[in-house]
């Protein structure tokens, strides 16, 4: 009497490509890679990033708003179709997957199909956006909340068609530091919003947009929200790249200290902190 062998499911592995530049993806990232038996990637992934996977087979499934792209449906099914087949599957997605990513949609559909999915989280674009800025998106005794917002209409997740709220206009946060994903179209009707809502940022709240970040192509621009109302950045835009929008008192520029103001604020400062003297009458910031 024979019996039917049902080939073991393979597992699938929504990594995180990060913001940008190849070498930002973490360890378990790079490493999964380069076991990857075939790898679903976004179209902002660096193609340096896939120089880690040399083994793999290579299926780009990005979406990039105006272009022709993969409909999610189809994404999810092959997904699951590829864990019939191959044992590693890589979904690498750009920044965090469980950020404006779609994520959900596809490990719903791995899961109703038996299939094994694990998250390896990213940097994400805010983050990177910050690093390079070297702004803290949080201050003390100005920003204690931060939201990350983006402006694309909301869809059925099982559909790929916009909903019937498509046209009605989302509410804005109204956290200290706003930071907008997708925005570069609504860049001027955010700014509006902003200041004429019930909101704490007005038209001189520091504005930084930061394109392709972390990448070679990096760009900012930094105005404030009066500015960016009027739409000044509008011709800035590089349609070609992903934009950041970054709003928030946290966010202004701070005047550089120089040495010698380090020097006198901090006359303690000096080969002490190798005996453990705690100093006390320093000026701090934060």
């Amino acid at each position: 009497m024979s019996t039917t062998h049902t080939p073991e499911l393979g597992k699938v592995f929504l990594v995180g490509a990060g913001p940008g530049a190849a070498d930002l993806i973490t360890l378990r990232g790079a490493r999964l890679l380069a076991q990857a038996d075939i790898v679903f990637h976004d179209a902002l992934v660096d193609p340096t990033m896939l120089e880690l996977c040399p083994q793999a087979t290579k299926v780009a499934v990005g979406k990039r708003c105006g272009k022709l792209s993969s409909a999610q449906h189809f994404i999810n099914k092959r997904l699951v179709d590829a864990a019939k087949n191959h044992q590693i599957i890589i979904r690498l997605k750009g920044g965090d997957p469980m950020m404006f990513g779609r994520a959900d949609e596809e490990i719903q559909a791995l899961k109703r199909a038996g299939i094994q999915v694990e998250v390896v989280p990213g940097i994400t674009a805010a983050l990177a956006g910050a690093a390079s800025m070297q702004q803290s998106l949080t201050l003390r005794g100005v920003s204690r909340s931060v939201a990350f917002v983006t402006v694309a209409q909301g869809q059925d997740p099982s559909s790929d068609s916009p909903s019937k709220s498509e046209h009605i206009p989302l509410a804005q946060p109204n956290a200290d530091t706003l930071v907008y994903y997708m925005g570069r179209k609504d860049a001027t009707s955010i700014a509006k919003q902003l200041i004429e809502g019930v909101t704490n940022h007005d038209d001189g709240t520091p504005v930084h947009i930061l394109e392709a970040v972390s990448t070679k192509n990096e760009r900012h621009w930094s105005s404030t929200l009066g500015q960016l109302a009027n739409g000044e950045a509008d011709e800035w835009f590089n349609a070609a790249s992903p934009a950041l929008i970054m709003i928030g008192e946290a966010l202004r520029q701070k005047p550089q200290v120089l040495s010698s103001e380090l020097d006198s604020s901090c006359s303690e400062l000096n080969d002490g902190l190798q005996n453990s003297i705690v100093l006390t009458n320093c000026r701090r910031s934060a």
